[in-house]
C-alpha cells in the first residue's frame, strides 16, 4: 500500500469532493505536501481526519469548532486510537441533544411545533395565541421548550 495518496484517491476512499479536500486544506483542517510537479500527496491517515470533519459535521459542529478538535491531535505523530477517543468522548452530550431533536421531529411531524404559523386545528389548544413565540423565535416545541399541559 503506498504510503502517501492523491487527491482523487483521497476523495474516491473519502466519499468527499476533491473541491471539498482542497477547502479543508485551505482551512488548516488536513495537510498535504507537494511534488516537485506540484501534485498534492497526503498521507494515508488524513482519510480518518476527513471521516471525522464529515461526522463532527452532521453531528453538528461547525468547521471553526471541527478546526478547535483537530488541533487537540498531536502534530508529532499519527494519531492513536486512544486520541481519537479522547477527542471524541467530549461530543456525547451534543450527540444525546441531537438525538432527542430528531426524536422531537420524528414525534412532531403532524403536531403543533410552537412555530407561531397557527395553521393546524391543534395549534389552537397547544399553542393558543401563539403562547409559545415569547419563548423566541422558531419552532418553540422541537428545540425543547415543554408545551403546556
Amino acid at each position: 500500500m503506498p504510503e502517501s495518496l492523491t487527491i482523487g484517491e483521497v476523495a474516491r476512499r473519502s466519499g468527499v469532493a476533491t473541491s471539498a479536500l482542497r477547502f479543508y486544506e485551505e482551512r488548516g483542517l488536513i495537510r498535504s505536501e507537494r511534488t516537485g510537479a506540484g501534485h498534492r500527496r497526503y498521507p494515508r491517515f488524513v482519510i480518518r481526519r476527513v471521516a471525522f470533519i464529515v461526522f463532527a459535521q452532521r453531528v453538528g459542529l461547525t468547521l471553526d469548532e471541527v478546526d478547535q478538535e483537530l488541533a487537540k491531535l498531536p502534530e508529532n505523530r499519527v494519531p492513536r486510537r486512544s486520541d481519537w477517543a479522547k477527542l471524541s468522548s467530549s461530543w456525547t452530550a451534543r450527540i444525546d441533544e441531537r438525538i432527542a431533536e430528531l426524536e422531537r421531529l420524528r414525534v412532531g411531524l403532524t403536531e403543533c411545533i410552537g412555530c407561531g404559523c397557527l395553521s393546524l386545528d391543534r395549534c389552537k389548544l397547544a399553542n393558543p395565541g401563539d403562547r409559545a413565540g415569547r419563548s423566541g423565535p422558531g419552532p418553540r416545541y422541537w428545540v425543547g421548550d415543554k408545551r403546556p399541559a
